[in-house]
């Protein structure tokens, strides 16, 4: 009797466990966020640590700010993106655009004048736009 009584126990925990659903699936996507502006020195001082203050657009309320990726395309050239997180199981988004301001930090470690470009997003065709600021380095 006690045989058929675990048996009985073990099947039954093993079902209920097995039964659980686990949603391990992410509930966000990241996405890069449209850069409106940029506030950098006019020059650098080489081996210096600036505060580079960028604003930007969320599409809407449910898109956050999560960071930035700053991109070394040449030894002074920097793509800059905004990075957003997008939560997609909010019920309730406000679409209207949302405009905020962060900086991140950069080391000048060259001694050349740098190339921040700051993207802005795709055109038409799909092909990505940025604008242009020159900081030299004295």
């Amino acid at each position: 009797m006690k045989k058929v009584f675990f048996i009985l126990l073990f099947t039954c925990v093993t079902l209920s466990l097995g039964s659980c659903e686990k949603d391990d699936a992410p509930n966000f996507h990241f996405v890069p966020l449209s850069i409106v502006s940029a506030e950098l020195p006019e020059f650098f001082s080489l081996d210096q640590t600036y505060t580079i203050r960028v604003t930007f657009n969320r599409p809407d309320s449910c898109t956050n700010f999560s960071g930035f990726d700053v991109i070394s395309k040449e030894s002074a050239v920097r793509n800059v993106v905004v990075i957003g997180t997008n939560h997609y199981d909010q019920e309730v988004c406000t679409q209207a655009l949302i405009e905020e301001t962060n900086v991140f930090n950069f080391k000048v470690i060259h001694n050349e004048t740098y190339t921040f470009r700051f993207w802005q997003g795709e055109d038409a065709e799909g092909n990505q736009e940025y604008f242009e600021v020159l900081v030299p380095v004295r």
